[in-house]
């Protein structure tokens, strides 16, 4: 399919929701704006499904655990279902109190500027960050759209420094703690399975527990994530459970705990059995993650479609929400419309634009089969789970992108300690340089001999330098590793500015 098509497609989506703001909502005093506002929050739907939605199943499909077409299937169906069971009805209009709504005053025409801004913003960012091939935060972009308008309407004092702080804090603490766990998993895999010489008998013993830890992981993730905006319904169909308004993690961990003590049960037997058709080498174990591979990325998709979609078209609703009722909310109800337009529009956007971020995430960054996968979809689990009870910030994106790095910085360091030819090329080099280094310092007084020398030095430290270059290529694509920190860091004041662009240009079309 050209990009011409997908264009035309993408853009009859858009059109389809304006139809229905417009035939639904017509007769509403400034309906012009929601009518805008819905192509907005259309466009920004689908700019998510290109971006965001790669961190969930690009992993999966760079191992070859999913095609390409089998990832876009599974995450839409997630997605949508994570936003249309578990989305809640109510959402936060101001994205994570980074204004003060009060600088709008009693007039809503001016939020509904803000608000159309940011999102036009955000989305415009997210789309040129898919065509850079650079996965960035829907979260930071929202913020960064939400920051420009209020600083446009009511000037730097409005913002809340303090959360903003918070925010740029995340941009170290996800990566690292995303690369750190995943780091950890696959080592766990590499020292206990790989290494040992009966491959089969490590596996029989190692992967019914890392997969049941897995499934404990994901059980709490979805619980404290997913089910936080639906936790009255089930606490009414489980009246057993504590009193209380969200999740805790306390429950969440009782459900993780329960759901991996069944995994493992069901699990080891047939594991045991499907070892007995497998070959003691990497390729035949690595086919034993698929299944957990395919399993966390829906679960990523359903917590992503419970959590951002909401998230993702809070502005829309918060549009709607000052037209209906002419006056500014800090939260705002959610209608049904909305919702879909969100769940759908990322389902299309993934479809249309996501191959090209599935790419990035699954293979250009490090070379992924089914264990390193495995490794970085635990990470994103896990670390999310730990943040949120420690209050730190985090970005899912920021968190699975930053898994990747530690899987290839891993292989990197695991390389380095053992007999990797590569490296034990780079140590031959290495000493032929410090060779010819000794022979330049006792050369003495022969001028034409130094000359030589230094030649030689120059061109041996050529040959080592390129030898690093190609074991840096081996393991992390360091042009690749530049760009998307420097797309994570530009994000924020990149969507404010344009934001406020957008809401100036509203503000004089209105005026």
């Amino acid at each position: 399919m050209n990009n011409l098509l997908k264009t035309l497609l993408g853009a009859g989506f858009a059109m389809a929701v304006a139809y229905y703001a417009h035939i639904s909502f017509g007769h509403m005093p400034h309906a012009e704006f929601l009518i805008i506002a819905a192509i907005f929050g259309a466009y920004m739907s689908m700019n998510i499904g290109a971006n965001d939605v790669a961190n969930n199943v690009g992993p999966a499909v760079g191992s070859g655990a999913l095609t390409i077409g089998g990832a876009i299937l599974v995450a839409s169906i997630f997605e949508v279902s994570g936003a249309l069971i578990a989305g809640g009805d109510v959402v936060k209009t101001i994205k994570k109190g980074i204004i003060d709504p009060s600088a709008f005053g009693s007039d809503p025409i001016m939020f509904i500027y803000a608000m159309a801004a940011a999102l036009l913003a955000a989305a415009l960012w997210l789309n040129l960050a898919t065509w850079l091939k650079a996965p960035v935060s829907t979260t930071h972009s929202i913020v960064g759209g939400v920051m420009g308008a209020g600083i446009a309407a009511g000037g730097f004092a409005i913002v809340s420094w303090g959360t903003m702080g918070k925010i740029v804090a995340s941009w170290i603490i996800s990566p690292l703690l995303g690369g750190l766990i995943a780091a950890g998993f696959l080592y766990i895999i590499k020292s206990e399975i790989l290494h040992k010489d009966d491959r089969l008998d490590a596996t029989k013993k190692v992967v019914p527990i890392l997969v049941s830890i897995m499934a404990m992981a994901f059980i709490t993730y979805i619980t404290l994530k997913g089910f936080k905006h639906i936790w009255g319904d089930i606490q009414l169909a489980l009246p057993f459970l504590p009193e209380s308004k969200k999740p805790t993690i306390g429950v969440a961990l009782v459900f993780g705990v329960i759901g991996s003590i069944i995994t493992y049960i069901l699990l080891k037997p047939r594991i045991s059995k499907r070892v007995e058709t497998l070959a003691n080498d990497r390729t035949d174990i690595n086919r034993l993650f698929t299944i957990p591979l395919i399993f966390s990325a829906a679960m990523l998709s359903f917590a992503h479609g419970a959590n951002d979609v909401a998230n993702a078209v809070g502005p829309l609703a918060a549009i709607y929400d000052a037209i209906a009722h002419t006056t500014i909310s800090t939260k705002a109800s959610i209608p049904l419309w909305v919702m879909v337009t969100g769940g759908v529009g990322i389902s299309v956007g993934l479809a249309l634009f996501g191959p090209r971020l599935i790419k990035t995430v699954g293979s250009e960054i490090t070379e992924l089969d089914q264990m390193r996968a495995f490794s970085i979809m635990m990470a994103a689990a896990i670390t999310v789970v730990i943040a949120s009870q420690l209050g730190l910030p985090v970005s899912s994106t920021h968190i699975a992108v930053g898994g990747v790095f530690g899987v290839g910085f891993l292989r990197e360091w695991l390389d380095r300690k053992g007999t990797n030819e590569k490296y034990a090329e780079l140590n031959v080099q290495l000493e032929i340089v410090d060779k010819y280094k000794n022979e330049l310092n006792n050369v003495g007084n022969d001028y034409k001999k130094q000359v030589e020398l230094i030649a030689r030095v120059k061109a041996e430290k050529k040959i080592a330098k390129q030898i690093k270059r190609e074991l840096r290529e081996q393991y992390i694509k360091g042009g690749m590793v530049k760009k998307i920190v420097l797309a994570w860091i530009i994000t924020v004041p990149t969507a404010a500015i344009i934001s406020a662009i957008i809401f100036y240009t509203l503000k004089g079309i209105g005026a």
